[in-house]
């Protein structure tokens, strides 16, 4: 198997970056760093245009938000591994730009259509994503609130849950296979 592994069916985590409507991932890391895959290059400019601490307090099972169109652009893979290496477990967005969202889910990484979700959630906030059912509980003093998306579809989550499309198809080839 290949790739990163798959995420738990509850990511706890919190939310570690919102962003606006037509939002280009290239933009994580510069477009001029778009051809490089080496985890210490990426991690030396991943938001540095935003916020030069993002590296330092985002954790394992956090998430980014973004409005409409998240993804918008050319879709390179080098933005979303920076922010996989990092600890980033999903994207909640109102929705997607169509190349990012077939890139990112052939690799296995959790994209959930919540609509409201930009104009609910703050930075810092904790919350808990059941991806499978896009459901979106967010933590805050005065309690719960929870907003629920397009839960993804039996394939994708079945891509989801082996780490990517490439590690499905190996694991279906595999079960013909032995039949």
């Amino acid at each position: 198997m290949t790739g990163y592994p798959p995420p738990p069916d509850l990511i706890e985590g919190r939310v570690a970056w919102v962003f606006g409507d037509d939002f280009d991932v290239d933009l994580v890391i510069g477009v001029e760093n778009i051809k490089t895959y080496d985890a210490d290059e990426l991690r030396a400019v991943t938001m540095k245009a935003y916020d030069e601490s993002f590296v330092d307090r985002v954790r394992p099972g956090d998430v980014i938000v973004g409005g409409r169109n998240f993804g918008y652009g050319h879709p390179h893979y080098p933005p979303m591994v920076a922010l996989r290496n990092l600890g980033i477990a999903a994207v909640l967005a109102e929705s997607f730009s169509p190349g990012f969202w077939r890139g990112e889910t052939y690799n296995g990484m959790p994209l959930l259509t919540v609509p409201g979700i930009s104009q609910t959630v703050r930075l810092g906030d904790p919350v808990t994503v059941d991806w499978r059912t896009a459901t979106v509980h967010i933590q805050r003093a005065d309690g719960t609130q929870t907003l629920t998306g397009q839960a993804p579809s039996d394939r994708v989550q079945r891509i989801i849950s082996a780490g990517g499309s490439f590690n499905l198809m190996l694991a279906e080839h595999a079960q013909e296979e032995s039949r």
